[in-house]
């Protein structure tokens, strides 16, 4: 009890005494990721992964869910007029999952349209599938990220009482490092994937309103088809 005391006291005076370590001067940042210990190098790692998916995926899910206002319009006024050439060849020139998906749909018209519907759904599936490519690494990031900042806690711990042991007394010396590195860590480990998952549940919200986008334009294509033409 007497020496749990006597490093709780410790630990007091250490975090109000963190520049002494450095001559008076405050620890820079580096300074910090290097008394982090090799855990802050998966983490490192986990973060630029979790920056360069989210912006890959934001790019690639802001271009795909651009459409003309108009683009329905368009098409109705094709297929009601029986220009099914035109509407095709319109739907296939605009790279849009919504497109993709009428122009599925044309290619159908015939056939009956629950034979349409389901076609269009399966080009839906795919779509949602190349939407969401990649945002497992943002779930992955956001769930192992702390528990790599624990492992670092942990371990922080195991040097600071190994260095206790060995000294066989307590000196804020010989405990700093442990301190550093169980703090370090666990607060870059909890940021880390904080960021991933906040990337990740923004990113899930632009898939959905794409893929609302996707079901209204595939109910307003069957409503079309039902249309008497001119």
């Amino acid at each position: 009890m007497f020496h749990l005391l006597q490093i709780v006291d410790t630990v007091s005076k250490t975090l109000q005494n963190t520049s002494g370590s450095t001559g008076g001067e405050p620890l820079s940042f580096f300074d910090l990721i290097v008394m982090g210990g090799w855990v802050m190098v998966p983490l490192g790692l986990m973060l630029l992964l979790a920056v360069y998916f989210f912006a890959e995926r934001y790019i690639a899910i802001r271009h795909v869910s651009k459409l003309d206002s108009n683009f329905m319009n368009i098409i109705r006024d094709h297929i009601v007029s029986g220009n099914v050439v035109a509407a095709r060849s319109f739907a296939k020139n605009t790279n849009n999952p919504v497109a993709h998906i009428i122009d599925k749909g044309i290619q159908r018209i015939g056939k009956p349209i629950d034979s349409i519907e389901k076609s269009m759904d399966n080009v839906g599936q795919l779509e949602m599938y190349n939407m969401e490519k990649n945002l497992a690494v943002l779930s992955f990031v956001s769930k192992a990220a702390p528990i790599f900042g624990f492992v670092g806690t942990l371990i922080g711990l195991m040097q600071l009482f190994s260095d206790i042991h060995r000294a066989n007394e307590v000196e804020i010396g010989v405990i700093s490092q442990g301190i550093y590195t169980k703090l370090i860590t666990s607060i870059s480990g909890l940021v880390i994937g904080l960021i991933a998952y906040l990337g990740y549940s923004y990113l899930n919200t632009q898939v959905d309103k794409a893929a609302n986008k996707m079901e209204a334009a595939a109910a307003d294509f069957l409503d079309v088809l039902q249309e008497p033409t001119r």
